[in-house]
């Protein structure tokens, strides 16, 4: 009778572990596609560029078509929002960069989402560089040069352009303005592509924004990028110096980009796509590609990328909090 029981036991315990194999499995096939990847901002900037990239080879590696979605508007809060809303079985992401994930939360008062509650990393890809650009209706090819020109032709003010409001390069504007004694006021676009199209019509003499919003304008020369932040000069744009060399130091902590789920998604789900995005980074085309844009390309997994997003929310919680800035 002993016996007996024991080996009841024995088998619903195999059997338990078999159909908890097979769930796995299962999840980890989850995604019947299309998979759509929401960015949170307009066709034709830097983020929807770099989006296309990995989506054209992700549906490779996933086995199902991968659809850029762009939900423009509000930095990148109008996408969050879906995120949030959507199943979590992982045919919805969201490809963002910092500042939607880190940054939002700190500015906005009632932003629609909390990151760590309701969204889960799946990967991060790269990092990259802010950075002040001028338009090629001024006559700078260098920081002193823009700021002599402010001084001579606007009576030490301008407008810069910034893709987002209450964003990093908002407040680098607000920064910039105090190291070099000038009246910088923000304009804040919804993107970097209609903020470049207003530099490329000389609208704007300046705008700050990521290196890959600026890349193909600048080696085209319709733009000049004179100054990056980092700690050391970037690969793409060996000539540029960084603002620590300019005198404006304490900003070497460098944003990321990054892919994101609804919270909920099962882990081996995560595990699938975190995978996938690995190999698609680790490929060559998509590595000089991505790198040809400004980006540090570098995969990061999970839990790399979690840690990543507060360490970066965290120094900005205190660059902001002392800029005197109050959540809106």
């Amino acid at each position: 009778m002993v016996q007996s029981r024991l080996g009841d036991r024995v088998r619903k315990l195999a059997h338990a572990v078999l159909v908890g194999s097979l769930l796995a499995a299962g999840l980890a096939q989850a995604q019947t596609g299309p998979v759509k990847l929401m960015v949170g901002f307009p066709p034709g900037g830097g983020t929807d560029a770099i989006a296309r990239i990995l989506a054209d080879k992700l549906k490779d590696q996933l086995g199902v078509s991968v659809v850029v979605d762009n939900k423009a508007g509000a930095g990148g809060q109008i996408a969050a929002q879906a995120l949030k809303a959507a199943a979590p079985d992982g045919n919805t992401l969201f490809l963002s960069h910092d500042h939607t994930i880190s940054i939002l939360p700190l500015v906005v008062k009632n932003p629609g989402f909390e990151p760590h509650k309701d969204f889960v990393a799946v990967a991060g890809f790269a990092t990259f560089v802010n950075t002040l650009a001028v338009s090629g209706g001024t006559p700078a090819k260098t920081m002193a040069e823009y700021v002599s020109y402010v001084q001579k032709q606007g009576g030490g003010q301008d407008t810069v352009g910034v893709p987002a409001p209450a964003s990093v390069p908002e407040f680098l504007v607000k920064l910039i303005g105090q190291k070099y004694k000038l009246d910088l006021q923000a304009a804040p676009y919804r993107g970097s592509a209609p903020m470049m199209a207003d530099m490329l019509g000389n609208q704007i003499h300046a705008g700050v924004g990521s290196v890959p919003d600026f890349i193909e304008n600048q080696k085209a020369g319709k733009i000049r990028v004179v100054a990056v932040l980092g700690s050391a000069r970037q690969a793409s744009l060996p000539d540029v110096p960084t603002f620590a060399e300019l005198g404006l130091a304490g900003f070497e902590d460098v944003p990321y980009y990054g892919i994101f789920a609804p919270k909920g998604t099962p882990q081996p789900v995560i595990d699938k796509l975190s995978a996938a995005v690995a190999k698609v980074v680790a490929l060559p085309d998509v590595h000089e590609r991505l790198s040809a844009m400004g980006l540090s390309v570098g995969y990061m997994t999970q839990a790399q990328l979690t840690s990543r997003e507060l360490a970066y929310a965290n120094t900005w919680t205190r660059i902001i909090r002392d800029s005197g800035f109050k959540a809106q």
